[in-house]
């Protein structure tokens, strides 16, 4: 079951994904017929990217088995890097604590729920801390740890600085 944990967020990431078209074999197309596929049915290159899902395949109801399928013809179009990074985000989700699953899957329903302007509002704050030094970043999460929500949400109403221009530290006064 372990496994199986770990793919919906594989398909979850790939479908926010943009398209991209590049030379990968096709995939033959999943049809959402009402007949399982036992796993022994599906080609070399289905087998490939279903793998997680090898133990629980057969067990899957054809529904269930179809939009897999159609997950894994999505996934061959994109790009080496943007499967490289997806499967950075799997391994960091593998090493998550089923309360800390639920607490991100709770997040990012609480996100969607958000109106659309205030979402993109968190993800400009988001790219920006991305964007900060490390020491910065580390300094601003314990802030933010000791902050209440009120305080957290008073903090977000407010414009933040933009970031510090990249370059070397400023010596130190003396």
């Amino acid at each position: 079951m372990i496994r199986f944990a770990r793919l919906p967020l594989l398909l979850a990431l790939a479908t926010l994904a943009p398209l991209h078209a590049q030379d990968a074999p096709a995939l033959p197309s999943a049809s959402a017929s009402s007949a399982p596929r036992p796993w022994e049915s599906l080609d070399p290159a289905q087998q490939d990217v279903l793998a997680p899902l090898r133990e629980e395949w057969n067990a899957m109801p054809p529904r269930k088995q179809a939009h897999m399928l159609r997950r894994a013809e999505h996934w061959v179009t994109l790009p080496p890097d943007r499967r490289e990074e997806i499967r950075q985000r799997i391994a960091r989700w593998q090493k998550m604590t089923p309360e800390e699953r639920q607490r991100a899957r709770d997040n990012m329903h609480k996100f969607h729920r958000l109106p659309p302007q205030q979402r993109k509002r968190l993800h400009e704050a988001y790219e920006r801390f991305q964007h900060m030094p490390p020491d910065q970043r580390e300094r601003l999460l314990r802030q933010w740890r000791s902050q209440t929500i009120e305080q957290r949400l008073r903090g977000l109403d407010r414009p933040s600085p933009p970031p510090p221009p990249p370059g070397p530290p400023a010596p130190p006064h003396h």
